[in-house]
């Protein structure tokens, strides 16, 4: 997810452990090209930096653990990688084949980017935020002053109850559950916990007067329509004591070109559908395998 590891995943699928360890070793100072969680990492640096200036006796700030599966042989080429690229990642988890999930756990993560849509599966089972990255398809600038990070609602930063019903009852049901339940607030999804970290940082920015100038901004993206189901979302949102910066309802019209517009770091969705749409079109994108759409998706 950090660094495009994927021609050394060849290597290590067709000729083994030993030579792709030795492949590594024989190339570490030479320097790893960006993967597609690497922009979204420099952009919680940024805010960490502003975050220091602001409070330089607080350590309320992002913790970034570069956690992999490699053998600690590969260690020097990502260690000289990371340098590098002026990246401040102190903490490393090299479990040497054995899968990350149990540190995951004990490092209290409040959010996993992986590459390897199984382990992602296996950290969303054990209660973790999770998300498989995507790279995208075109080359996009990225703010380096603002961390944007764009959600999709329902089995995303909200549980998939509603959606449910839209896959197995249609969508007039939905509206009409959706209207009869607007002052029911929504559980929770997997990455509610995600949006909350960001919000609290935001309001250690605001404090400080510099709501204008708060390098985090977040984005709900859903396919909702505003009126017919929107007010519930807003809703729920508000009795968590949680702020979104921008809300676009799409009343199902495609994700993709919106995304163009914010441009954001990350986009996290439940749908491949959407996943690839975003991708496309340049978006980073990250899938959260949660709810009923991946029964969906799998039975295609």
């Amino acid at each position: 997810a950090l660094f495009n590891l994927v021609e050394e995943r060849k290597i290590y699928e067709e000729h083994g452990l030993e030579k792709y360890v030795e492949y590594q070793q024989n190339n570490e100072n030479v320097i790893l090209k960006p993967g597609p969680a690497f922009y979204f990492v420099k952009a919680l640096e940024h805010v960490n930096a502003r975050l220091l200036e602001l409070y330089p006796d607080d350590e309320e700030r992002f913790d970034i653990v570069l956690m992999t599966n490699n053998h600690a042989q590969v260690g020097v080429r990502l260690i000289n990688s990371i340098n590098h690229y002026g990246l401040t990642i102190e903490r490393f988890c090299m479990t040497g084949g054995e899968s990350p999930v149990g540190y995951l756990t004990a490092y209290l993560t409040n959010l996993y980017l992986s590459a390897d849509s199984d382990k992602v599966q296996e950290a969303i089972e054990a209660g973790i935020a999770s998300a498989t990255m995507f790279t995208a398809n075109k080359d996009v600038v990225y703010s380096d002053t603002q961390l944007r990070v764009a959600f999709d609602g329902d089995a995303v930063i909200f549980s998939d109850e509603s959606e449910q019903i839209f896959k197995e009852q249609g969508l007039d049901r939905f509206f009409e559950h959706e209207q009869l339940n607007e002052n029911k607030p929504l559980a929770q999804g997997p990455l509610k916990g995600f949006l909350e970290d960001l919000g609290k940082l935001q309001k250690k920015f605001y404090a400080r007067n510099e709501r204008l100038n708060c390098p985090i901004r977040t984005y709900l993206v859903t396919a909702r329509s505003a009126a017919s189901s929107g007010a519930r979302v807003l809703k729920t949102l508000r009795s968590w004591g949680l702020e979104i910066d921008e809300a676009l309802f799409l009343a199902g019209a495609p994700k993709g070109p919106i995304l163009v517009k914010i441009r954001p770091h990350i986009f996290f969705d439940d749908q491949m559908y959407h996943i690839e749409g975003a991708q496309k079109l340049g978006t980073t994108a990250a899938h959260v395998p949660y709810g009923i759409a991946q029964k969906y998706s799998k039975s295609k």
